[in-house]
């Protein structure tokens, strides 16, 4: 597996759980812009696998969208520094060298139809590594990815979810280019919750990172400020895409062609789903339902395991 990552509050659970699931072999983690710039997700993705002592290569890729401008972060719900604006040190190392793009070329030729790409972020370098070389889509045998609005609201507009939204045209560029996609969207993602009282409880049976545990509360309280009616829960998005990836049948799946609105005025990074009757075939399964205690009991052992 390839984890590529924007690595802010959920991205540090998502890497978490890739790097503790006995079910996943992790080969690289890629970073690219989004909950913070690059050099700050980039960063934080050093820093969560040092707290797990691993030892996964950690790659560089896009500073920016494929043809627009980036208008930068949205730091009311990461904080500044992506973390919620806990005090961090430096990491102990740095990245390797070479773009997150052509690694994930070199890995998939390298691995012939071995490798999901698991993307909880914009798809930027998942989009350049397919411009670069459309061959490569017969020998990715699936992307999941955390992104997308199917049958609910947008989180940064009432239609767009954040990490479409953040570059779509690299998201219109996975979507069409017939690679096997597992879309796990705010359908599902918002339903993956963690609340305040799980953090406590899980750091009663076993440690979790005192920063982890303090960048959560942060994100908590985010989506307390921006949802009048949240109880003090937070969704856990990416955590999910990754425990997808593990266990593809925790959601319940319906295929449909899906376009990226790219030019709209009010739907730009839209998600258009096509659920008409007698459609073509998709390559493009979303995720519509959810089994929660399942997760929860996945997402709890991995990370305190």
């Amino acid at each position: 597996m390839i984890l590529d990552v924007d690595t802010g509050i959920d991205d540090a659970w998502g890497i978490y759980y890739a790097l503790t699931a006995p079910g996943l072999d992790t080969l690289a983690l890629t970073t690219v812009f989004g909950n913070a710039d690059l050099d700050t997700t980039t960063r934080n993705t050093l820093l969560v696998a040092e707290w797990l002592n691993a030892s996964v290569p950690v790659y560089r890729g896009a500073d920016a969208p494929l043809l627009r401008p980036w208008g930068g972060p949205v730091p009311a719900f990461h904080g500044v520094n992506g973390l919620g604006d806990v005090c961090l040190p430096s990491p102990l190392r740095k990245a390797q060298a070479g773009h997150a793009a052509d690694i994930m070329r070199t890995l998939v030729k390298a691995h012939p139809g071995e490798i999901t790409i698991v993307a909880v972020a914009r798809l930027t370098n998942l989009a350049r590594a397919l411009l670069a070389d459309p061959s490569l889509v017969p020998l990715i045998p699936r992307v999941v990815l955390m992104g997308g609005a199917a049958f609910v609201p947008g989180n940064l507009t009432p239609v767009a979810e954040a990490n479409i939204w953040g570059d779509p045209e690299a998201a219109q560029v996975v979507f069409q280019s017939g690679v096997p996609i597992t879309m796990v969207g705010l359908d599902v993602t918002m339903t993956a919750r963690l609340t305040q009282d799980d953090l406590d409880r899980w750091q009663a049976t076993g440690p979790l990172p005192h920063v982890l545990k303090e960048a959560t509360a942060f994100y908590i309280g985010a989506y307390q400020k921006d949802n009048p009616g949240n109880l003090g829960w937070c969704p856990v998005h990416d955590p999910l895409a990754v425990a997808v990836a593990e266990f593809p049948d925790l959601v319940g799946t319906q295929r449909y062609p899906v376009t990226i609105e790219t030019r709209g005025q009010w739907t730009d990074g839209m998600t258009v789903v096509d659920a008409r009757p007698n459609v073509a075939p998709s390559s493009v399964e979303v995720a519509l339902h959810l089994d929660q205690e399942r997760f929860q009991k996945l997402l709890k052992s991995r990370l305190l395991s």
